[in-house]
């Protein structure tokens, strides 16, 4: 069971040994420290809650410090279940320092973020609609929905698709492959796009085989 705590600092591209050149995204590495380690006999499920960084006192809870200790920035929990992350949380202990080096360049990953918010948007840009003829008799429908077909029953139907907010959604991202890994600065260089903007806070950990 591998995961770890970064954050999004941009894009790159990376050439192989064989002269491929991969897209790749930049993460930095907070060291982290195992502040939980859940079980199924006591909370009946198996996770690991993962601690990292540093905050103002101010900023935390009275509760939060006692729990861990200190006033801690983020925190996380990456539960074992299967096809998640790993059926149990054997080997694990609390208090044990996590860095970059828990992955190896061609482990496979997956990578969950929050993706950039794009505010109001209309339905052309947010669910890729074709918007209106550009015909004769037609004016200033380009971009317009059209109709939403529920004349009879005369109200809305729910989860039709329509303008609204768009973008600052929780992501998860599989298929992703560690591609180089610099323990002594914590840089993890993953394969492909990440969600969310530069700074985003990205949980990664290993995908079962």
């Amino acid at each position: 069971m591998k995961f770890i705590l970064g954050t999004k600092t941009g894009m790159t591209q990376v050439f192989t040994e064989d002269g491929q050149c991969h897209a790749a995204t930049v993460l930095m590495v907070a060291p982290s420290v195992i502040s939980q380690v859940k079980t199924a006999e006591v909370d009946g499920y198996d996770a690991v809650q993962l601690a990292s960084g540093t905050q103002k006192e101010h900023r935390v809870s009275k509760a939060a410090k006692g729990h861990f200790g200190s006033a801690v920035a983020v925190a996380r929990e990456f539960r074992a279940r299967k096809g998640y992350t790993t059926e149990t949380t054997a080997g694990i202990e609390k208090g044990a320092a996590l860095d970059a080096s828990v992955f190896e360049p061609g482990d496979e990953i997956t990578v969950s973020a929050v993706s950039k918010g794009k505010g109001f948007q209309g339905v052309v840009k947010r669910h890729k609609f074709a918007g209106g003829r550009r015909s004769h008799g037609q004016k200033h429908s380009e971009r317009e929905p059209g109709s939403i077909g529920a004349t009879g029953i005369a109200r809305v139907l729910k989860g039709t698709r329509m303008a609204g907010r768009m973008g600052g959604d929780t992501i998860q991202v599989k298929g992703l492959r560690v591609l180089q890994v610099n323990a002594a600065e914590n840089i993890l260089v993953v394969s492909g796009a990440v969600p969310g903007r530069k700074g985003t806070l990205v949980e990664v950990f290993s995908t079962p085989k």
